[in-house]
């Protein structure tokens, strides 16, 4: 009696299904429907919308087409060409010494002979799961001109004070300096993963054929590393071009615009002088260099594989 029950119930269950849906092949995409939809609302929505206006300008409480404009007005804008040099400062620079400082960390941390390796692989990456606004305002305290740490220390050893967050190469210096310090490990972790998944035979043969540990480190592991390198490189390209927070918490974009990013410089434009369409071609524009140089580093730093 009990399995007629069952039975019942399951001859009417798939009859109501069939009755609401008479393509069964087309129920996983109801499914999958409110997913679909928020995804168009809130990212495929304000993309075209946003590239649109890019083409537009607001004047008197109304937008007006202006084709071009926004994006012509971008190639002699003095403030745009000093938030992009910025932008090329810190990724010609921070980058490089962070992918190298996260390579070595990684290295040495992946060696056999390391006690409490999983204490030092947190230490240098708790700073990548600090909220950005509680790190940067730390790095403000600390750069200080008169009370930081910083500067007490360099008083200690009889040192002049240093205006880091005043003066345009100091603090540029220092929105680097916090930027490595909160990346390297992130990157670290990604590299020690890949260090991790090259196997131990093949060192044991080096040995056998008498390599040395820099030998190893140049003939296999950088080779074998290349994608996961060139992974953190341009994540970090990304991040680095796209770079806001530490610019804005440390410095505002100051002084005289010596820090100031392209991110920082379309908040500005955006939500401080409320001229989106202009903002909408910044961000654009950003879209594309940030495309370019992706593709530049997948050809020469891929070795276009």
């Amino acid at each position: 009696m009990e399995k007629n029950k069952e039975l019942l119930k399951t001859g009417k269950s798939k009859s109501l299904i069939s009755k609401f849906f008479p393509n069964q092949n087309t129920i996983p995409y109801y499914f999958l429907l409110p997913i679909i939809l928020l995804f168009l609302m809130f990212m495929v929505y304000p993309i075209i919308d946003s590239f649109l206006m890019s083409f537009q300008q607001y004047k008197f409480g109304k937008y007006s087409f202006v084709g071009l404009s926004n994006y012509k007005r971008l190639v002699s804008d003095p403030t745009f060409k000093a938030a992009l040099g910025n932008n090329f400062i810190y990724l010609l620079i921070q980058v490089p010494i962070m992918i190298i400082l996260a390579l070595v960390i990684s290295e040495l941390l992946n060696k056999s002979f390391l006690k409490c390796r999983g204490i030092f692989r947190m230490a240098f990456f708790m700073p990548a799961v600090t909220a950005l606004v509680a790190y940067a305002l730390v790095f403000k305290l600390l750069l200080n001109t008169n009370y930081g740490f910083i500067n007490y220390l360099l008083a200690l050893v009889h040192l002049p004070k240093v205006d880091w967050l005043n003066r345009p190469m100091s603090a540029r210096a220092s929105i680097i300096i916090a930027m490595i310090w909160r990346w390297t490990g992130y990157n670290m972790v990604i590299l020690l993963a890949g260090l991790q998944g090259i196997s131990g035979d093949i060192y044991e043969a080096c040995d056998i054929d008498g390599a040395n540990g820099i030998q190893k480190f140049f003939k296999i592991t950088l080779p074998l590393m290349k994608p996961i390198i060139l992974f953190c490189v341009i994540t970090s390209t990304i991040g680095t071009l796209q770079l806001f927070d530490e610019p804005y918490i440390l410095t505002q974009g100051g002084p005289d615009n010596a820090t100031i990013t392209v991110a920082n410089y379309l908040y500005n434009t955006a939500f401080r002088f409320i001229n989106f369409g202009y903002a909408s071609a910044i961000s654009y524009v950003l879209v594309v260099i940030i495309a370019v140089f992706s593709l530049i580093q997948f050809k020469f730093v891929g070795g276009g594989d």
